[in-house]
């Protein structure tokens, strides 16, 4: 802030423009500088851990709506053999098992 200070009052020196205008512009540069380093950090977060082993399990299913015909693939559930999805208010068809 220091600095943006010691730069607001040179350019107010060379500029000749208004205290007010300069106070702005510093305000303006201080809080684009904070939005900045607030995204780049959010950026830099690592990715969370995944879930502890035996709580999600890889599956490979595929089902489809026996009245519009949407399909689904399942690939993870929390059991081997999950309850199918509901689409258009009815359970959809297991259509295949892949492996």
């Amino acid at each position: 802030m220091a600095t943006l200070a010691v730069a607001g009052v040179a350019a107010w020196l060379l500029t000749r423009a208004s205290p007010l205008a300069v106070a702005l512009a510093v305000v303006a540069g201080w809080v684009i500088l904070k939005l900045g380093f607030a995204v780049l950090g959010g950026l830099a977060t690592p990715p969370p851990e995944p879930p502890p082993p035996g709580e999600l399990r890889k599956v490979r299913l595929l089902y489809r709506c026996s009245l519009c015909g949407t399909e689904v693939r399942m690939t993870t559930a929390n059991a081997e053999d999950p309850e199918p999805p509901r689409h258009c208010m009815e359970d959809m068809d297991l259509v295949s098992v892949s492996d």
